[in-house]
């Protein structure tokens, strides 16, 4: 018998309370509490009598940890996992910087994962648009979303469509081999000064590949074709901007060390006043990037062929064209912003306010690197699964259950979305790293193996079941649409011949950048 306790739900979208209804299947404990007893006390197996098929959208690394997970806690679980690009990985591919290959390593695992008789990997098919998404649900007991976030967010202010403006993940998914950005050509030969807007990790990535010396970055899976742009890069200085002061911003110690480590690359000292007077009393992370930031570059400004620098307490107004051509950048505006007189400006949540004050910059290139976005899926209305649009999650209990704030039963205003399951960005917004990622996958995962275990309601439950086809059910629809389904055994092939290219350039890898390169080596 299930014990059910109202409990209040917040909607990020509209932040009105209601109620759900949370059984004793996970108590009410933080996430990362509740898997670590999750991994104490529900770590053996479990065998029930009826087969449990999972259909998994997105083969980021949420994806897979998730995959790992139910396939563990249910030993008749099959999980059928699809991408909408021929090859997997997400992320781990196509946004972990070319310099940082030790990152990728979770890979490992990853195919660990994919050689199961339990697991099916169906590349190149767009569930919500090749596919609808009401044609899973007769063949699965359960969907879990994980496909991340696939938009940057925009500023939102005058000249952000001119030429020489970019997002960071449009340049961070060029020089990694997207396909959707292969095209974008940035123009890095425009000028000697770049601008990134924001100053969490990825925006220290783009600093770092824009002043890199080309030859340390050969021998990275980077992709030919970004090589030969940097190469003919004019940029020398590198300015990242940030609302805050440097106590509130995103970036980790690992990050900012690499880029003062550059050589020949200087860093312009930051404003002391922005620091407390005695750092050693900082939090311990804070301390320790704050000494790398008082600390400075190893190399001199007098020797140092390129520089870049964090500027603090500045907020975008405007890109602005160029005086002889209407569609270029040359310059941007901030207006200078202050620590509001009732923060605490060495406070990680320190607000700030605008001063009216506005400081024009030169800058022939600039990258928004403001965060990224998840989307909803065009079929989730129709099948009762709703989307923060604003937010751009799915919101959910914090374990991972969808949860409708109008399906609630009786007195209750809100209620689970029976089989509905999420997980990763999409679940809890686009922050952390893999490792982060890996543990809320996991909480996910045991939310889902509890649930079946507990005979909660799934899919198809009151019409008996789902057929447990899963992608058998699926195959037929996907071809009679001329669809080119990758299975694993495909995306190995395609593996093979990109490192056979990497080892003829005396690297890891030379990734394909376009969709029909690839399915032309299944066709060869």
């Amino acid at each position: 018998m299930h014990i059910f306790r109202r409990t209040p739900y917040i909607c990020p979208s509209c932040t009105h309370k209601f109620l759900i209804n949370v059984s004793n299947r996970l108590p009410i404990h933080s996430v990362s509490k509740v898997a670590r007893q999750a991994s104490r006390s529900y770590s053996n197996a479990s065998i029930s009598a009826k087969p449990f098929r999972l259909a998994i959208i997105g083969s980021g690394p949420a994806g897979f940890y998730s995959a790992y997970r139910v396939m563990q806690k249910l030993q008749n679980a099959t999980v059928d996992m699809y991408e909408h690009l021929p090859v997997p990985y997400g992320l781990v591919r196509f946004g972990v910087a070319p310099d940082h290959p030790e990152v990728k390593n979770c890979e490992d695992k990853f195919e660990e994962v994919a050689s199961s008789p339990r697991f099916n990997f169906i590349g190149n098919v767009n569930i919500g648009h090749d596919i609808p998404l009401a044609s899973l649900t007769p063949h699965y007991d359960a969907i879990l979303f994980a496909y991340g976030a696939s938009k940057d967010k925009r500023l939102g202010i005058p000249g952000e469509d001119l030429q020489g403006v970019y997002s960071a993940r449009a340049f961070v998914g060029w020089y990694n081999g997207l396909p959707e950005y292969a095209h974008i050509a940035p123009q890095l030969d425009a000028g000697e000064q770049a601008v990134v807007v924001g100053q969490g990790n990825v925006a220290l990535d783009v600093a770092r590949i824009l002043l890199s010396g080309v030859d340390a970055l050969r021998k990275t899976d980077i992709t030919e074709q970004a090589l030969e742009t940097l190469s003919r890069s004019r940029v020398k200085s590198v300015k990242v901007v940030g609302r805050r002061g440097p106590m509130q911003a995103a970036f980790t110690i690992k990050e900012v060390r690499e880029l003062m480590n550059l050589p020949s690359v200087s860093f312009r000292p930051i404003d002391s006043s922005l620091f407390p007077p005695d750092i050693t009393k900082l939090p311990r992370v804070q301390k320790r990037i704050a000494q790398v930031l008082v600390k400075g570059s190893s190399s001199p400004s007098s020797s140092s062929a390129r520089s870049w620098d964090l500027s603090f307490l500045m907020s975008p107004k405007s890109f602005n064209a160029s005086p002889s051509d209407a569609h270029a950048l040359s310059s941007m505006d901030f207006e200078k912003t202050q620590f509001a007189s009732d923060s605490d400006p060495f406070d990680r949540n320190a607000k700030v306010e605008p001063t009216g004050n506005i400081l024009t910059v030169p800058a022939f290139l600039a990258f928004r690197s403001v965060g990224y976005k998840s989307e909803g899926l065009p079929d989730f209305e129709a099948l009762g699964v709703p989307f923060d649009d604003r937010t751009g999650i799915i919101p959910n209990d914090a374990y991972g259950r969808v949860i409708n704030p109008e399906i609630g039963p009786g007195a209750l205003t809100a209620g689970h979305v029976p089989g509905m399951y999420c997980a990763g960005w999409v679940k809890r917004g686009p922050t952390g790293v893999i490792a982060s990622t890996m543990d809320d996958a996991f909480v996910s995962a045991d939310v889902i193996s509890k649930d079946w275990e507990q005979q909660a309601s799934f899919l198809n439950s009151e019409f008996g079941g789902s057929s447990g086809r899963g992608w058998e059910g699926l195959k037929g629809e996907a071809i009679n649409k001329g669809l080119r389904p990758v299975s694993w055994k495909d995306w190995k092939r395609i593996d093979a011949v990109e490192k056979e290219k990497g080892a003829k350039l005396g690297k890891e890898r030379e990734k394909f950048t376009s969709v029909e390169d690839m399915l032309r080596v299944l066709d060869s």
